[in-house]
């Protein structure tokens, strides 16, 4: 595991510069490709006037992009379906959007931190031997100065450089690749292929993925497919309480996510007869709280611990689909710096969210999370009020447009009236009031106007996604 260093992509696949093109009667020739060619194949298909005419409506496989390909390169006919070629995505500029295409393994240079494009090139070369053509629409995986993915439409054909031919390009939409065609897909992303930002000392990383599995801190075996995190930190007490109160949290988040994604097809005038973008997974997390937790103000104490980023490639059929995964996971705290606890809750369950589009309705939210908590220990003396969640804020895109956020947030909630010293194995001793602990969750988030990335209309406002809130007693008693 490594620390986020997205600038060079280190550690980008040998696909990670597959591109794939639509291309307005380009006259580049066709020939057949080596097998040292073949892992950075791009693919084409014919700009006409109608998705119908781009596409013959079948099904295509939605999996994670392959380190290599092996698909070979086609001709570009009218009205045929994508397919691949040897183009490639060498350089982008997002400032300007100026890209070049080349051959595959030509003027390359993925090792380079951000590399731009370079201005005002000389043409060297007729226009026929250009590697691009106004019209071209390019899907490209993380490529040099493109690291969310590109996917764009040429403009303009500026010349030739010495590393391809350079282009003005602006935005385009999925639609404009997949046509009448009809995809659907779950892919679970690689623990490996995700960077981690640490922002607090005490945090700790572990994952397992076929073939490499690593163990969490204490010999805890971390299923396939997780990623773990563990964390401990102080918390504020109340002003003036003994140093006996002091409080911490400590705990681990353990999540297994997916991506999930449909695309349906041709629909009324441009925008696909339906679309879908999320991401889901299973969840398991444990954390204890100890001592006297205050806050300082109304609004509860978010402590974020790790940044987490991964770009994970789908294929979707011919096509390169990048998503853009973003995790910050975070501890929350608030009381009144009465309540002192000693208390351990262990969680696990599945959780999705995301978006789904209908010609009908439109983009509608889509929420859920089914989680159970059991109390592995509780104590809790005097009266007061506290309430702590492990949680992580999400975002999912496409080609560095983030289309839905989340905020996925399981909690503990603690209260006790009167004089209260009391523990879940005796839960009426010395208890002259009640107390009672509970778990929960809750979700919450929001469909944003970069979703149109599908080709569908652009969301007038933020969409929320709903809160979905659920609590359930843990442990609890009076006299």
């Amino acid at each position: 595991m490594r620390r986020r260093t997205r600038p060079g992509h280190a550690l980008l696949p040998a696909f990670a510069v597959t591109a794939l093109l639509l291309s307005a009667g380009c006259s580049a020739p066709q020939h057949q490709t080596s097998a040292g060619d073949r892992a950075q194949e791009t693919a084409r298909v014919s700009d006409d006037t109608t998705a119908a005419a781009r596409t013959d409506g079948q099904a295509l496989a939605v999996a994670a992009a392959p380190a290599a390909t092996t698909t070979a390169a086609g001709s570009a006919g009218s009205g045929r379906p994508a397919h691949r070629t040897t183009l490639t995505v060498s350089r982008y500029d997002s400032k300007t959007r100026r890209a070049v295409i080349s051959k595959a393994g030509k003027g390359t240079s993925p090792a380079s931190p951000s590399p731009t494009v370079s201005p005002g090139p000389t043409p060297s070369a007729s226009a026929s031997s250009h590697q691009a053509a106004v019209g071209d629409v390019i899907a490209s995986a993380p490529a040099p100065g493109a690291p969310d993915g590109l996917l764009a439409k040429v403009t303009k054909v500026i010349g030739e450089t010495g590393a391809g031919t350079e282009v003005q390009t602006e935005p385009a939409t999925l639609d404009a690749l997949l046509g009448d065609d009809t995809a659907k897909g779950t892919v679970p992303v690689d623990p490996a292929a995700f960077d981690v930002d640490k922002l607090l000392p005490d945090v700790k990383v572990s994952w397992s993925k076929s073939g490499d599995v690593r163990v969490g801190p204490e010999g805890a075996t971390v299923p396939l497919g997780s990623l773990r995190l563990d964390v401990s930190a102080e918390v504020p007490t109340a002003e003036g309480a003994p140093a006996a109160a002091s409080a911490s949290v400590s705990g681990f988040v353990q999540v297994a996510p997916q991506v999930d994604f449909a695309y349906g097809g041709a629909g009324t005038g441009s925008a696909p007869g339906s679309a879908y973008l999320g991401v889901s997974g299973d969840w398991d997390s444990g954390w204890a709280v100890k001592g006297r937790v205050a806050a300082a103000t109304a609004t509860p104490l978010r402590i974020p611990f790790a940044k987490v980023h991964a770009d994970p490639v789908l294929q979707v059929g011919p096509v390169p689909v990048v998503v853009n995964l973003d995790l910050t996971c975070y501890l929350q705290v608030s009381g009144d710096g009465k309540i002192t606890v000693d208390v351990e809750q262990s969680l696990k369950g599945d959780f999705k969210a995301g978006g789904t589009f209908g010609t009908a309705q439109g983009w509608t939210p889509v929420s859920s999370s089914d989680m159970t908590s059991t109390p592995v220990r509780t104590s809790v003396t005097t009266g007061g009020n506290v309430k702590t969640a492990l949680g992580a804020e999400a975002s999912v895109g496409l080609y560095g447009s983030v289309g839905v956020t989340a905020d996925l947030a399981p909690y503990l909630r603690g209260e006790a009236t009167g004089t209260v010293t009391a523990t879940s194995a005796t839960p009426g001793a010395d208890a002259q009031g009640t107390w009672n602990l509970y778990g929960g969750v809750d979700l919450s988030g929001a469909l944003r106007l970069q979703l149109s990335v599908f080709g569908t209309p652009v969301l007038e406002r933020t969409v929320p996604l709903g809160a979905l809130h659920r609590e359930w007693k843990l442990a609890g008693g009076s006299l």
